[in-house]
This record gives structure tokens, C-alpha cells and sequence, in this order.
């Protein structure tokens, strides 16, 4: 075992390889692997504002959380005694959860999945140790993992309903804990749990329809996940973790339903399950690092793309209860009448963050970051704070009559998701090749980085994307030539502008690209930004140009009230800003998601 200071050194954060990627015979093939690296959880402190404020709210949530009550399910199956009380909602061991496909009416989802997000907390508050070195977070994540691994047996996957789903989000539990709060317990530990759930995964990634046409005995049972298995499986053999999880992991990639045709540019998408079969598409990165095998790259590619062709203008996707449509010009449209829950949102924002970061890091190319920023102002800086109950912010409304509430049971899905995916919000923020680093996200926040063994310091300064200027004070220890390499977004105007030390750059600042800011930089050197933010117009899509959404930047303006909003295109593009976080367009008055509190909403309006 190495330190944990040594790891966090010599490892990528974002779980990609740095220096090529393991060989099938376990030895290193160079030929693979991304052309950026992300850095270090503790190169990047974020500064102000939403993206820490939900970071330290999840981090206070769950060291808040007792033990016994976090453990209670896992000692409960496991016939060992059970004091603390009980969570609540999905989390809990109970009887009580039952489902009539003929009426949902009458579901009761108490006990649904005992335990089910256990593993995401362990992750999230792992990733928190490896940002600030908390030793008292340490501690908690080491208490977790030692009292989970005493419960763990066969006891607990017998007549579990997602035995995969929940295996899944252990494993990458034990692999942070292991990896950034140095609990060594979680090795044995993750071979210990992957013993006892083997006898009950089947032999492949069965498809739901497959799934079918074997025994069951609840509906719920076909909605097992063992297609996202292998990401992590992939991830604790790059480890070092054991040569069964690449075993694993290749046994449970689902080539022949999903990774084939994306690769050969079909979608096998349409009604799949929206965020779980996002989140495989990084199996597929994962397969490409350990395999070289093109198809996977291809297939993660062409997903995204289909994905991304059937989003909304905030970059959430995946309505009508969570499906994915069939790439048709109607899907969409009708979502708007139909339901309220539009996009499954901490889930679906931290599988996107995962794909577009990986892509971007293997192809360099901008407008994946453009889609990163996108879906983090317009979604899940929306999203309000888990309550100490386990209440959760599940839906982004985008409805015709939208509004922001709840999930109705507690403990659901996507209070796993949000801890990680604020742990993750600074790795996504910046990336490095060498000599150049790249500036992805404009967000308050620090770097501390290295170029060829000078230390160099990164500090952001700003309101993006509610003001178009950002500050970045550029700190070599000493003199040091580098390249500053900054995401221009696609949407930006020709109006922008770049300063180094006041004065022009020399630079053109190509929308659509990263513009080398390569010079020798020296301490105090600073550069500004200013980008043209014109508003403009997205169409839902092309079959619908009528039905449109005002953005500004990477920002999309709600109108706020519930009544239908019918206005000439010039009268939206005179939206003017009315106040710190409003625009107002005659007597229709404006606010980002972010902004949005109670009042009612509407995504979308009409042009006149």
C-alpha cells in the first residue's frame, strides 16, 4: 500500500489513466488512454458561490447521519442486532414495498431497494477526504466500511430485487474508500461482497425484455442494472484490486443489445432507461481504456450524440417516466402536457458529467465541456438541498405548468448521486496536457497545478454565467512558460474579448474551440474575459421551430408564471436584465432554474 498523499500524487482523479492503459495480459499499452488528465480532488478548491454551498451541504448532511442508521438494513438481512433508527423510504428493509403494474396507484415504495445508496454516500464522503483531507471524515468513512464489511454475507442478496443495481454503488464505495481515505478494509472487503452477490447475478447483462422471459415474482425485478456494472469493475482491476474484476467487467458489457449498434451508428436507445443506460456509456470508456477495441469509443460517441439530439435546451433529457424517446420530432412536445418529471436530475447531471468529462478528456474536443456547463447552471444548480428526512430533489419540471418539489418517498436514487457529483464539481473544472492547462468550467475556484516541475497557481474570480466576465490571476512560483488553453463556447459571439494584463491578448477567440493563451507568465499576471452573451432562441427541434426557449450564454431564462407565454422573436431577444438574477420582456419576467424558488415556471414558450 502506498500513502494516500503518494496516490492522490501519482493518480487521475476522474478515474482515467494517465500514462496508458492496462494491457489484457495486465501489462501497460501505451496506445490508449486520454489525451487531457484531470488532476488531483485536492488540486481545486472551489471558491463562493452554489457549487460549494451544495458541497458543504451534502458533506454536513451525511456526517450527520448515525452510523446505526446507515448500517440498519445490511445487520437487519444479515440476522445480527439492529440498533438506530430507521432511514426511511427506499432505504429501508421492510415488507411494505409492492407494485401493481395495473395500478401505480396503489404502489407503496417503502423498502424498495434496503440500503440501495449506501455505497454513493461512502464515495461521496471519500471524494470529500481527498479534497480537504478531513480527518474527521476520514474516520466517519472508515467506520462505515469496517461495521459494513461485519454484515456482509449471502443473507443480504437473497430475494433482493436489484442484487446488480446495489452491488454497483458498493463497489465504487469501497474503491473510494480505499483509494482516497486509505481504509485498506475496503479491499477485503469489496472480494468479500462480490462472493456473496455472484450466485445471484445472472450469467450476462440481460436486457429488460431477457430479464422477462425468466421466473420473477415482482415486476421490479426486471429493472435490475447489470449493464453499469462494468465501469467500476473495469476500474477497481485498474486498481490493483484483482483480476476478477476485468473478468467481471467484460462478462457484463452488453456488446450485442447496446454497444454494437451505437458503434455502427444505430440507437438500440429508444425506451430505455434514461440515466442507467447514460451511465453505461462510460462502461464503454472504461472497456476502450482496458481493451483498446475501437467499438467502445464509437459506441460512447454515438450515445452521447443520440442522447444529446433528444435533450432539452437546459441539457436534461429523458422524460416519460424516465425513458429515453425514440429520436422523433414528437417525444418532446408531448412531454410538455404530459408529465412533470422531465429530467431524473442528480442522477442524470452526474452520469453526463461523467461522459462528456471522459470524451472531452479523450478527444480534446470543447463541446463537451459547453455540454458539462449547460446541464450544471440549468439543472442541477437548480436542485434544492436533500432534507435530514431524505427528502430529495429527483425531477427538473419542464413542463408547460412547471414547478420544483420532491421526490414523494425518501432516500430515493438521487440522494446518492448528489453527494458525488458536488464532490466532483472542482476535477471537472480543470484539465492538463503537459505544458497547457485547460480551462473548462469558469467557476470561483483555485488551482494548484505543476508544468514541468514549477509550481503554478490558478484563481478564478467570478459571477459567469450571470455576469459574462471572468477574472483569472495566473501565480507561477517563478517565471514559466506554458499555455493557458480556454474553453470558448459555441454559442459565444463575435463581441468577446481576451486581456493579458490589460491590454488585447493577439488572440482570436474562435467560437467552438480552445484558444492558447502560450506565453511566459509570470507572478501577478492576470487575464480577462468577456464573453457576448446576445440572447437568443432555441427551437425544441426542427419539427417545432414555434416552440422556443430564450437563453443567454449557457443559460436558459424561465419565464416565470403559469400562464402560456406568446411572444414576436424580437420581443424575446429584447429581454433586458431587471435585476441581480431576472430579465424582464415587457411584462414577462425572466429567472434561470437556479434562481427559481416557489413560483411557478414554464421551460418553454411560443413565437407569436
Amino acid at each position: 500500500m502506498v500513502s494516500r498523499r503518494m496516490f492522490l500524487a501519482g493518480c487521475c482523479a476522474a478515474c482515467a489513466p494517465t500514462g496508458g492503459v492496462f494491457a489484457a495480459d495486465g501489462g501497460v499499452a501505451t496506445a490508449k488512454g486520454p489525451a487531457l488528465e484531470t488532476l488531483p480532488y485536492d488540486r481545486v478548491r472551489l471558491g463562493p458561490g452554489k457549487m460549494r454551498d451544495q458541497l458543504d451541504w451534502q458533506h454536513r448532511l451525511f456526517m450527520g447521519l448515525d452510523d446505526d442508521r446507515l448500517l440498519k438494513p445490511f445487520r437487519q438481512r444479515a440476522g445480527l442486532p439492529v440498533p438506530g433508527e430507521d432511514m426511511g423510504g427506499w432505504y429501508d428493509d421492510s415488507p411494505d414495498f409492492h407494485i401493481d403494474v395495473n395500478d401505480w396507484s396503489t404502489a407503496d415504495w417503502h423498502g424498495y431497494i434496503p440500503g440501495h445508496s449506501f455505497g454513493q454516500y461512502v464515495s461521496g464522503l471519500s471524494r470529500y477526504v481527498a479534497i480537504t483531507d478531513d480527518a474527521a471524515t476520514r474516520e466517519k468513512v472508515r467506520g462505515l466500511v469496517v461495521k459494513y464489511a461485519r454484515t456482509i454475507s449471502p443473507r443480504f442478496f437473497e430475494g433482493y430485487t436489484l442484487p446488480a443495481y446495489t452491488y454497483d454503488k458498493v463497489v465504487i464505495g469501497l474503491i473510494d474508500a480505499w483509494r482516497y481515505a486509505d481504509v485498506k478494509e475496503a479491499g477485503p472487503a469489496l472480494d468479500k461482497v462480490t462472493d456473496a452477490v455472484l450466485p445471484v447475478l445472472p450469467e450476462k447483462a440481460l436486457t429488460r425484455e431477457e430479464r422477462r422471459q425468466r421466473p420473477y415474482s415482482s415486476e421490479a425485478e426486471i429493472w435490475d442494472e447489470p449493464y453499469t456494472l462494468p465501469e467500476n469493475l473495469f476500474l477497481a482491476w485498474r486498481l490493483g484490486l484483482g483480476e476478477r474484476y476485468r473478468t467481471l467487467a467484460l462478462r457484463y458489457m452488453q456488446d450485442e443489445a447496446l454497444f454494437d449498434p451505437l458503434a455502427r451508428g444505430q440507437s438500440p436507445l429508444a425506451g430505455k432507461h434514461a440515466y442507467s443506460h447514460v451511465n453505461a456509456l462510460n462502461s464503454a470508456i472504461q472497456a476502450w481504456y482496458a481493451t483498446g477495441r475501437e467499438k467502445y469509443l464509437q459506441a460512447a460517441r454515438n450515445g452521447f450524440d443520440f442522447v444529446l439530439a433528444q435533450s432539452f435546451a437546459t441539457g436534461g433529457w429523458g422524460p416519460n417516466e424516465e425513458l429515453l424517446g425514440a429520436g422523433d420530432s414528437e417525444t418532446l412536445l408531448k412531454s410538455l402536457t404530459e408529465t412533470h418529471r422531465s429530467f431524473e436530475t442528480p442522477c442524470g447531471a452526474y452520469g453526463h458529467f461523467k461522459i462528456a468529462r471522459s470524451l472531452l478528456q479523450i478527444t480534446k474536443d470543447p463541446r463537451y465541456g459547453d455540454s458539462m456547463e449547460r446541464v450544471l447552471y440549468n439543472t442541477i444548480l437548480g436542485a434544492r438541498d436533500t432534507t435530514q428526512k431524505g427528502e430529495t430533489f429527483y425531477y427538473s419540471d419542464y413542463s408547460d405548468a412547471a414547478s420544483k418539489f420532491y421526490r414523494d418517498e425518501l432516500w430515493p436514487c438521487c440522494s446518492g448521486t448528489f453527494i458525488q457529483l458536488a464532490a466532483d464539481y472542482g476535477i471537472s473544472a480543470y484539465l492538463q496536457d503537459g505544458a497547457k492547462l485547460y480551462v473548462n468550467l469558469y467557476v470561483p475556484s483555485t488551482l494548484s497545478a505543476s508544468v514541468d516541475g514549477a509550481a503554478v497557481s490558478l484563481r478564478q474570480e467570478t459571477r459567469y454565467p450571470l455576469e459574462p466576465t471572468i477574472a483569472i490571476a495566473v501565480d507561477p512560483a517563478r517565471p514559466t512558460r506554458f499555455s493557458l488553453m480556454l474553453r470558448i463556447p459555441e454559442w459565444a459571439g463575435a463581441g468577446g474579448r481576451i486581456l493579458v494584463n490589460g491590454r488585447p491578448a493577439g488572440v482570436t477567440a474562435r467560437a467552438g474551440t480552445f484558444v492558447a493563451l502560450e506565453r511566459l507568465w509570470r507572478p501577478g499576471d492576470k487575464v480577462e474575459i468577456a464573453f457576448d452573451m446576445t440572447p437568443r432562441l432555441e427551437p425544441l427541434n426542427a419539427a417545432h421551430p414555434e416552440v422556443v426557449a430564450l437563453l443567454t450564454g449557457p443559460l436558459v431564462l424561465l419565464p416565470i408564471g403559469p400562464g402560456e407565454v406568446k411572444l414576436t422573436k424580437a420581443q424575446w431577444l429584447a429581454a433586458a436584465r431587471a435585476g441581480a438574477d431576472t430579465w424582464r420582456a415587457g411584462e414577462v419576467v425572466f429567472k434561470p432554474f437556479m434562481a427559481i424558488g416557489d413560483e411557478r415556471y414554464r421551460l418553454y414558450g411560443r413565437l407569436a
